[in-house]
């Protein structure tokens, strides 16, 4: 009898031990053990502060994780083509019930983003961003493949649409994310470098006009330029968090900022993570992300299939992005923004959409052989 997952094994989980990227895999795995720890740390101070059982913010962040590693094995075992029918059904869903959030969402902090359900809230935004790469990706894809076919101006359709359901919420750190992950695989797609740059410039232009209309994000960037122009509390907390930890951190639960930063499980987790366990597991975090991204291209290299190239792109670009953009914001190299650390901050809906999307760039970037995984 052949051993368990050995080469042979041609099962359905046989064959995804073989081919799924395991590096990846175990990254992932690491990072989600990071989000149990800093659940641990930041969310009973959280829980106490608004009131709530000490222990019901790790137990929902516990099943949700669970939730979320299961997630990202069972898509990662789908085939391109399952991916792509996931992604599409998956948009739709997610288009219908962010424009419900404009109706009947609960608006937190001047904005609808959410949809309240028994036991915790449903932020459909979030899903836009995996299902939507995979259907742009699949879009542009056939409108090479086939001239006939206007993928690219469909895709184009439907992005327009999503930033009209975000500039209504408002949710301008989610627009400017799924932005730059639709503009990376168009311009990966072959997008004319005029194109390119007028696109840009574009960009530039919606950011000054967020600036002009959006009180808050006319807030935001005036206190990152000018810090005495306004309340920066919690940017000057989260920089004496990492102060405080220095090189090796305080130790477990002996950090202070988590009692004073009201997102301190959430947006603001990093501080936590610098308070707590120092400067060289910011850096181990860091480099996982990376990793995660740089792995992912390098599998890029020798596919040639449009469809799973930009997908995978899109999927990458969007998982660095939102990364990128919670670690700069809380050491104040960019404008502060709420948006979670994946897999690490508080959230069901963000750590079940970043599941997905890694379960999916996981079966895009499976090793294929004579398109048997098609």
């Amino acid at each position: 009898m052949l051993p368990p997952l050995s080469r042979a094994d041609t099962s359905l989980l046989g064959r995804w031990w073989w081919t799924v990227d395991r590096w990846t895999l175990v990254a992932v795995g690491v990072l989600i053990g990071f989000g149990y720890v800093m659940m641990l740390a930041a969310s009973p101070a959280v829980a106490e502060r608004i009131g709530q059982p000490r222990d019901i913010l790790i137990l929902k962040q516990v099943l949700f994780l669970a939730a979320a590693g299961v997630t990202v094995v069972v898509v990662s075992l789908l085939s391109p083509r399952g991916v792509r029918r996931v992604a599409l059904a998956g948009c739709l869903l997610a288009l219908i019930f962010t424009a419900m959030t404009l109706v009947i969402g609960v608006e937190i902090k001047g904005a609808r983003r959410w949809i309240a359900l028994p036991g915790f809230s449903l932020q459909p935004s979030e899903f836009l961003k995996p299902c939507f790469a995979v259907v742009a990706a699949w879009l542009i894809a056939e409108g090479k493949r086939n001239l006939h076919v206007p993928g690219t101006a469909v895709a184009i359709g439907i992005y327009l649409i999503i930033a009209l359901l975000l500039k209504s919420q408002p949710d301008v750190g989610m627009f400017a994310v799924l932005s730059g992950m639709f503009f990376i695989q168009l311009f990966v797609a072959g997008m004319n470098i005029f194109l390119a740059f007028l696109s840009l410039g574009g960009f530039a232009g919606v950011g000054f006009a967020a600036y002009l209309f959006f009180p808050h994000v006319h807030s935001r960037v005036d206190r990152f330029l000018n810090p005495a122009s306004g309340d920066n509390y919690q940017v000057q907390r989260a920089l004496e968090a990492f102060g405080n930890g220095g090189l090796l951190g305080r130790g477990p639960g002996e950090g202070r900022v988590k009692d004073v930063l009201p997102d301190a499980h959430a947006d603001t987790v990093f501080a936590v993570v610098g308070e707590e366990f120092g400067l060289i597991i910011c850096l181990v975090i860091l480099g996982l992300f990376a990793f995660i991204v740089i792995r992912a291209l390098l599998r890029l290299l020798a596919e040639q299939d449009l469809y799973v190239v930009l997908a995978a792109t899109g999927l990458v670009t969007a998982f660095g992005l939102q990364a990128f953009v919670n670690m700069a914001s809380t050491v104040h190299l960019i404008p502060t923004k709420g948006m979670t650390l994946p897999f690490v901050s508080y959230g069901g809906s963000s750590v079940i959409a970043i599941a997905l999307g890694i379960g999916m760039l996981l079966a895009l970037t499976r090793k294929r052989h004579n398109g048997d995984l098609l």
